[in-house]
């Protein structure tokens, strides 16, 4: 795995990136990118497009374009399925996009206190400002990690892979680390891993263990389902305060050498194993 780089901010604080010789954009371009596929974009759908275009994912852009923040031509077009023709000026928030000429997958160990969005209103600090100025692609997280929560996010401008990694049915395995504010008790336990009914419908984990040498405060529960604020809501069921939640573990990915706060290229072996792992 390359070594990972400081931020060239005077003022460098938690977010910055390790220190080495080179500048992170100076890599081998191989090591965090490839070509994108070379799909007409003519006869495209529009979500699609959208998708190509590093927004989003294609299901998120489906809802762009239903919200009426994608123009063609100069019209709103509200119609996801509506097919690209050859001349066609497609834009977002009033910029031209076009589909991105290479795909970019960035590993994050997300910090606390981070919004998980491409911008905020309230001027917050977001992932996207943790890469700013390292790569010219635009790119996205993938699925959310709520404010307070740290841990593996990926960034990509691959929307279709975005799309499969989000989609509960492709399984995808996501493993946390949940502190709590009082020890969890076996019988709790045992009722997690049956299954519980929250507000919005049942929910049932892969697995949940004690964090092996660790107190009784400490959890760790896998599940690939991806509904809001689901494990802090599992343990609210139950009676507990999460204090603290990690994300350990992301379709195969994991925090090895990637400390809080940095980022990292993912190499061709993990982009490969994701891609098997979501069947693309």
């Amino acid at each position: 795995m390359a070594k990972q780089h400081k931020s060239r901010s005077s003022k460098p604080d938690r977010f910055s990136r390790p220190a080495r010789s080179e500048s992170f954009s100076r890599l081998p371009r191989n090591n965090y990118e490839e070509p994108a596929p070379t799909e007409p974009v003519e006869g495209m759908r529009l979500n699609k497009y959208v998708a190509h275009c590093g927004i989003c994912s294609r299901r998120q852009a489906a809802d762009l374009v239903k919200q009426g923040q994608i123009s063609v031509n100069g019209t709103v077009e509200l119609e996801p399925f509506y097919q690209i023709k050859r001349g066609d000026v497609v834009r977002y928030k009033g910029q031209v996009i076009q589909p991105e000429e290479r795909r970019v997958y960035l590993l994050m160990n997300k910090p606390r206190g981070v919004i998980t969005t491409a911008s905020d209103e309230r001027g917050r600090k977001t992932v996207l400002d943790l890469i700013r100025n390292t790569i010219k692609e635009r790119v996205f997280p993938v699925g959310r990690l709520d404010r307070d929560t740290t841990g593996l996010l990926l960034l990509t401008n691959d929307g279709e892979l975005a799309q499969r990694m989000s989609h509960p049915s492709y399984n995808l395995k996501k493993i946390y680390v949940a502190s709590l504010d009082k020890p969890f008790t076996p019988a709790h336990l045992e009722q997690l891993r049956g299954g519980l009914e929250l507000e919005d419908g049942p929910v049932k984990v892969d697995s949940a263990h004690f964090v092996p040498d660790s107190p009784k405060t400490e959890v760790m529960v896998e599940l690939h389902v991806g509904r809001n604020r689901i494990v802090r809501r599992i343990f609210e069921h139950l009676g507990y305060e999460v204090v603290k939640l990690d994300r350990t573990y992301l379709g195969g990915l994991t925090k090895k050498d990637l400390p809080r706060g940095f980022f990292r290229p993912l190499s061709q072996q993990e982009i490969i194993m994701l891609r098997h792992f979501t069947g693309k």
